[in-house]
């Protein structure tokens, strides 16, 4: 069964849109610095790229390797998107190229989430252990 990802406009508190696709309960989004497109992250262990013109389906269905995608964010220009699931991996997707050239970062931990620099230089990802807790 299909879950629903509404977006509200704030200060109205007026329901714009509703997407559907997700299997559970989603934990992130983000837009793209066009404003035209936007990204979920669910705990079905997806990610899923909408375009605002036809929210019918989405642009792409982005696989996690074992959890839930936890955290995402777009670069400031809008060529690349970070994708975190809850542990262990980090995937930075080429928005050029479709989203499916991608590299994978492979960390131990569970990750607490992700942020970039104003500059767009340096990606940091919060890594939560019971032991030994890091940013990368």
């Amino acid at each position: 069964m299909d879950c629903l990802y509404t977006l509200q406009v704030e200060r109205q508190e007026l329901r714009a849109a509703t997407v559907e696709g997700h299997l559970d309960y989603s934990f992130a989004s983000a837009w793209h610095p066009d404003g035209r497109s936007f990204a979920t992250g669910n705990q079905d262990k997806t990610c899923r790229l909408w375009d605002i013109i036809n929210l019918a389906t989405p642009v792409s269905v982005l696989k996690g390797n074992m959890a839930a995608v936890r955290s995402v964010c777009f670069l400031s220009d809008g060529k690349f998107l970070v994708v975190a699931e809850a542990a262990d991996f980090v995937h930075v997707c080429n928005t050029k190229l479709n989203y499916e050239k991608r590299q994978e970062i492979d960390l131990f931990g569970e990750i607490a989430g992700v942020f970039l620099s104003p500059d767009d230089e340096t990606l940091y990802i919060g890594v939560s252990n019971w032991i030994y807790s890091s940013l990368l």
